[in-house]
């Protein structure tokens, strides 16, 4: 049980018999009502001289006071004869139900399972474990711990303070703050301002389990507020939570803090907060560093500035950047609202839950696991701040993705597509932007064949307009080319014509007069002589005059038979 130091306890009653009410007494020392009025009922008690009842004789003698619990007066135990197996028992590590079988079994003891039991639990009373002092080495550990500041006038009424105090547990330097709340952010800047003051960065900070930094309590596994995280990858520092209800785990800062209270604020009221801040810093310099430390017995300026100061490591280049954290929800739209402005994240994270961090500057994004998903500058309120990355590919306009990624598609359709886009492109300037749309539009409806069918056959025509693709792509034409053959069954040889060549030309030559003018008066036939299967004119011509002006036969055949 924690009690007052003695000199406290005379305080209270000393006040308490010049009439101060236990309010004023519990303000004025720092303590609770209750705590003040538990000490004063106790001195009452014990200087009242007990009443003697009416009627009685006054030599009557006082009651024998109650002896506590595990003093040495009291009546002998069964087992004290056996003081000494019992107590190498215990050494041992023997349970109670152990040692009683052994004496039972090996000194026939007599009494009973009980009176071992109350016999164990008195030795090990007067046998308590004792505290291990931890030490630590230079630059190796800082506790943090809170307290009450001195009295502060604001408006005419009186306003006390938190007191921030830090300590260095290897050579006991110290600093000390005081703020108006245990917020997040006024413990980030006590913290920082403690870093800056001691010129470097400490390996481990030993804390409180305080809301402003801890949201779950955990000896093993504690989970820290996300911004304190942040804060101690700012300064490549850990941050261990003391265990819960154990304040003897960050002693030396807990002695800090009361050194603070009683040496440097008790009594004390102040006009402002910095006029407190001010006075504290210059008590750390004048009084805290230059005193004799009552455990180290060095002077605590001294220590640090020649052993713990040149081990700290070094502080970084900027300070912690102010920011402020909010869990949000993912509109619909993609967008996060944050201090009246919308920013947007990755489209996988629509009505979902994220980590909103801002400063001045920047706005960042996290997910639960606490990674960066999204990273946008400042906006005006009432403004959009979107991401192309973060838009849906099928809800970007195709004129964003630029003309390069439409004739990109267009050329996936094929070789022939591709070309022709790139063409109509370079006919059609601007405009053809968005004929390459629609074109890339009317590929998702057709086979990509008949696709590519069209666009060969409009590129050979010249076709640049969307309309005359649709007919081409709703009903392709495409035209056979043939090459013209020079063996096959049908065509005979130019040697088998060759005999009929001089009766042809002779039956021109030898014009016979009547047939001159019936010729004339008959009309001129319309159908022209049909070109030659095979062969020149200059071929058929030398073959002309190679015959020997034979006369044709009645329909202009040559009397003479043509083999089979």
């Amino acid at each position: 049980m924690n009690r007052l130091e003695m000199s406290l306890q005379q305080s209270i009653v000393t006040l308490w018999s010049h009439g101060w009410s236990f309010r004023r007494i519990a303000r004025e020392l720092g303590i609770r009502r209750e705590t003040a009025s538990k000490y004063v009922h106790q001195h009452e008690s014990v200087s009242k001289p007990a009443k003697v009842p009416t009627g009685s004789e006054s030599t009557v003698e006082p009651k024998p006071a109650k002896v506590p619990a595990g003093s040495l007066v009291r009546s002998r135990s069964q087992c004290e004869p056996w003081r000494d197996p019992i107590e190498r028992a215990l050494q041992a590590g023997l349970s109670a139900q152990r040692i009683y079988q052994d004496l039972v079994a090996d000194h026939q003891f007599g009494g009973g399972y009980d009176a071992v039991k109350r016999f164990v639990r008195h030795l090990d009373a007067g046998q308590p474990l004792p505290f291990r002092r931890m030490e630590c080495a230079p630059a190796q550990e800082m506790q943090v711990d809170f307290g009450k500041g001195a009295w502060i006038m604001v408006e005419g009424k009186r306003k006390r303070p938190y007191l921030f105090r830090v300590v260095l547990s290897h050579s006991r330097k110290g600093y000390s703050e005081v703020v108006w709340h245990q917020s997040t952010e006024n413990f980030i800047r006590c913290l920082e301002n403690a870093l800056r003051a001691f010129g470097g960065v400490p390996q481990t900070i030993v804390i409180d389990n305080l809301r402003a930094a801890v949201t779950k309590a955990d000896w093993f596994d504690p989970q820290l507020n996300p911004k304190i995280i942040a804060f101690t990858d700012h300064y490549r520092t850990v941050i261990l939570p003391a265990k819960p209800f154990m304040p003897r785990h960050k002693g030396k800062v807990e002695a800090g803090v009361k050194y603070a209270q009683n040496n440097a604020l008790k009594g004390r009221i102040f006009a402002s907060l910095a006029e407190q801040n001010q006075f504290l810093s210059e008590w750390e310099n004048g009084v805290a560093d230059t005193r004799i430390h009552g455990t180290t017995r060095q002077q605590v300026g001294r220590i640090f500035a020649a052993v713990e100061q040149p081990q700290l490591a070094a502080l970084p280049a900027t300070i912690f950047p102010v920011f402020s954290e909010a869990l949000r929800h993912v509109h619909l739209d993609g967008h996060v609202e944050v201090a009246r402005t919308y920013y947007s994240v990755p489209p996988e994270y629509v009505r979902r839950r994220v980590w909103a961090r801002w400063d001045l500057r920047l706005v960042r994004i996290y997910n639960s696991r606490m990674e960066q998903i999204a990273l946008h500058a400042r906006q005006q309120p009432g403004r959009f701040s979107t991401d192309p990355q973060h838009i849906h590919s099928r809800k970007r306009a195709a004129i964003e993705n630029g003309l390069d990624y439409l004739l990109d598609r267009a050329r996936l359709i094929g070789p022939h597509s591709g070309q022709w886009a790139q063409t109509m492109v370079g006919n059609r300037g601007p405009q053809g932007i968005r004929v390459l749309q629609g074109f890339l539009q009317l590929a998702r409806k057709h086979a990509p064949a008949n696709v590519e069918a069209a666009s060969q056959l409009a590129q050979t025509h010249g076709v640049w307009h969307l309309h005359e693709l649709r007919s081409l792509l709703a009903a392709p034409v495409q035209q056979d080319q043939f090459e013209f053959v020079q063996q096959h069954p049908l065509i005979r040889d130019l040697d088998q014509y060759q005999a009929l060549m001089p009766d042809c030309f002779a039956s021109t030559t030898q014009t016979n007069p009547s047939t001159e003018s019936e010729h004339e008066s008959s009309p001129p036939r319309s159908n022209p002589p049909a070109a030659p299967a095979v062969g020149t004119l200059t071929d058929t011509a030398s073959a002309l005059a190679g015959s020997g002006g034979q006369s044709p036969g009645p329909c202009g055949v040559p009397g003479t038979d043509l083999p089979g």
